[in-house]
């Protein structure tokens, strides 16, 4: 039975990645949450194959005794590892923000949550994927983490975010590099636009609103084949179809949930 961790499964993408793993009874899947308490659209699924763990993504305590709890129930071994946890902090900010101390913290907590966070579970579930069939690691990211974009775009947006994805797509590519000749798949992989409004826990403000219009702008002027935001159901099913495809000898690409590095929308 192919044995799975998605991080950050309470809502939106790991949401989706769950339901999807979980549809075929032969898969367990290992969902790490935050707060089970607040993780009601994922035990709303009901489904034996699941299982839930507490932890939060920027401790590595907790996700050490994540770990713990999945090796105890497989016996040691997990196949695959989705990262998909992160977050941003939606400030508007850009590098030339007048404040020190804004663009400090904002880049201090975004890399908290987006690279840090990647480090510290793959590092507590390395030895399970060590003795797993398949050492495939992904980790959820973001094509504003790629130069060819922000370069191409022109956009200035998501100052911070776009810093700590460009720094996990690095992360993807140094455990790559080191764990290849143990047959590991290590992979950065780019949702593309997916809307998780359905499962968010608030709506909005005006301020992330007018981010995401400027987003929707750019995305129409500079992809002609964007049709708009797809579901974050199509974002994973796409994204496993990569993932499950990805061979050793591609280890640490950076790439879209078409498969390339071409189309990022």
């Amino acid at each position: 039975m192919p044995s799975y961790v998605v991080t950050g499964a309470t809502r939106g993408l790991g949401l989706a990645f769950v339901k999807q793993l979980s549809a075929d009874s032969q898969n367990t899947v290992f969902a790490i949450v935050r707060n089970k308490s607040t993780a009601t659209h994922l035990t709303a699924l009901s489904r034996n194959n699941i299982v839930v763990l507490e932890a939060d993504v920027t401790d590595a305590k907790a996700l050490n005794l994540a770990a713990a709890e999945v090796s105890e129930s497989t016996g040691g071994t997990l196949d695959y590892l989705i990262n998909n946890a992160g977050g941003s902090t939606m400030l508007g900010l850009t590098a030339t923000d007048p404040t020190p101390e804004a663009i400090e913290e904002d880049l201090l907590q975004n890399f908290k949550w987006n690279t840090i966070s990647a480090v510290h579970s793959t590092n507590a579930f390395l030895p399970l994927l060590k003795e797993g069939t398949t050492k495939k690691v992904a980790c959820i990211t973001s094509g504003f983490g790629g130069l060819d974009v922000t370069l191409q775009t022109g956009s200035a947006a998501q100052f911070s975010y776009s810093v700590a994805k460009a720094a996990l797509n690095m992360v993807v590519a140094k455990y790559a590099v080191e764990l290849k000749p143990e047959g590991f798949v290590f992979l950065a992989l780019s949702p593309g636009m997916a809307d998780t409004s359905s499962t968010a826990v608030s709506p909005m403000s005006d301020k992330m609103m007018a981010q995401v219009h400027e987003i929707m702008s750019m995305a129409l002027k500079h992809f002609p084949d964007f049709k708009g935001p797809i579901t974050p159901e199509e974002s994973a099913r796409m994204q496993l179809e990569v993932i499950h495809q990805w061979k050793v000898e591609d280890s640490g690409a950076f790439v879209s949930h078409f498969g390339n590095n071409k189309r990022w929308l």
